[in-house]
């Protein structure tokens, strides 16, 4: 019988985001495995290394050149049981590596509902039918702009930024602030004049969004950009407009940076983002998992499709703080660490946002010789290294395990993982919908 434990050779986009060369996490990792068609270029872009099933980049086992799509389609023990049943010998999850470089589209991804009415109208720029909430961990200090400020920010905004007021509208303006110190206004109220305020900035003219950043941006080459209640700096907003100026010249997006939290991450720390929530990434290497889809609605800092009208439509306008987007992991509890992992202050923290089709483990081993053993999942799973080096096993087969290798993990096969070195660290991707998984996900 064949153990579950597959080395895969993972696909590398070269997007105009992505970093450039050996700068790239994503290229670095993928360059870990070695292809006929893949050599780093130093003046390329390397933006995302894509580790599952989805057909735009499907994975391949390393020695027999198969796709992953196929191996878990003929052997249905690879995904299990419950798995197999509910997503059609699919897997449920997309695991990604992003390297980002200079700012993603503002965008926003469908819901199931949505997901489906857009790909049957229009295949060709929405893919796929299925929803894509996703949620990022950082590898390297991360830059985001996630869900939509508090509205006393955003406010204050309007107040002390004569160019973004005369986009919104005068009377919008007014109306957003009448909302914002009211305390006791209800929830859906506040949600309406946020969205009819954003709504009017999206819809302006190109050539009257070109003439007023002129002088938006020569206000924050003054300084002048002030920051008010945000808990931005006064240096990061003025100098975040210079950046992302010389990124996308007078783009819309400029005027939406102070409609959304400037989210800051350090490595470890993550976001949950569900479908209908606006966000953009700015800078930074991160982990990504999502719903398997490439669902994208755009609308800014991008010269890809934009879709206004759905974008500003759909979102769910809800305004919270940044630390509100933060998903605080947990000890992960079924894991067995060795004395040496004990004494090293290693670790295993589980990332479980509250929808089904995957959750995250990364695991830190800090000393050579600690040892992670974990019991079988339910369904399928992804690892990655994205540091350090060590050994990954499934039974019998040992394999190494080396900062970029990314292995596929069968239900049910009990893993550990032994780091040779300084510091190992591993994000395991997993989806299980059996009673032991909701309980060990606290989802009930």
């Amino acid at each position: 019988m064949q153990v579950p434990l597959f080395r895969l050779q993972c696909g590398c986009n070269s997007y105009e985001w992505g970093k450039k060369g050996n700068t790239s996490a994503a290229a670095k990792y993928a360059a870990a495995t070695p292809r006929d068609d893949f050599s780093i270029q130093d003046d390329k872009p390397y933006a995302e290394l894509w580790m599952g099933t989805h057909p735009s980049l499907p994975s391949k086992d390393l020695e027999t050149g198969r796709s992953l799509l196929d191996m878990v389609s003929d052997n249905q023990a690879l995904m299990g049981s419950d798995v197999n049943k509910k997503y059609q010998d699919k897997l449920p999850f997309l695991f990604k590596v992003l390297s980002i470089a200079k700012a993603l589209s503002i965008q926003a991804h469908p819901n199931k509902k949505l997901a489906e009415k857009l790909h049957a109208k229009d295949s060709k720029n929405y893919p796929d039918d299925n929803h894509k909430p996703e949620m990022t961990i950082a590898i390297t200090p991360f830059e985001g702009l996630c869900g939509f400020r508090p509205l006393r920010e955003i406010a204050h905004f309007l107040d002390t930024i004569p160019p973004l007021r005369a986009l919104v509208g005068k009377e919008n303006a007014e109306d957003l602030k009448k909302v914002a110190n009211d305390s006791h206004i209800e929830s859906s109220k506040a949600k309406a004049a946020l969205r009819k305020s954003f709504t009017a900035l999206m819809k302006q003219p190109k050539d009257t969004v070109a003439n007023m950043s002129k002088e938006l941006v020569t206000m924050a080459e003054k300084g002048q950009i002030q920051p008010g209640p945000s808990v931005n700096t006064l240096e990061e907003l003025n100098e975040l407009v210079q950046r992302c100026n010389g990124q996308f010249p007078a783009d819309i997006g400029l005027f939406v940076l102070f409609f959304l939290n400037f989210v800051k991450l350090e490595p470890g720390q993550a976001m949950y983002l569900k479908a209908d929530d606006i966000h953009a990434y700015i800078s930074g290497d991160i982990i990504e998992c999502m719903a398997s889809s490439d669902n994208v609605i755009r609308a800014g800092f991008t010269p890809k499709f934009q879709d206004v009208d759905t974008l500003t439509d759909i979102l769910t306008y809800d305004h919270d703080p940044p630390e509100q987007q933060l998903l605080k992991p947990v000890d992960y509890p079924y894991v067995t660490l060795n004395s040496t992992a004990y004494s090293s202050d290693s670790s295993s923290l589980l990332y479980d946002p509250p929808i089904e089709e995957f959750s995250v483990v990364r695991t830190a081993l800090k000393k050579s010789g600690a040892k992670a053993t974990f019991e079988g999942l339910a369904g399928p799973s992804i690892v990655i290294a994205t540091s350090g080096s060590g050994k990954i096993s499934v039974g019998p087969k040992v394999e190494d395990l080396k900062e970029g290798y990314v292995y596929f993990v069968g239900a049910t096969a009990e893993l550990v993982i032994e780091s040779d070195g300084d510091e190992l660290v591993t994000f395991r991707a997993f989806c299980e919908i059996d009673e032991k998984a909701h309980q060990a996900n606290g989802k009930h």
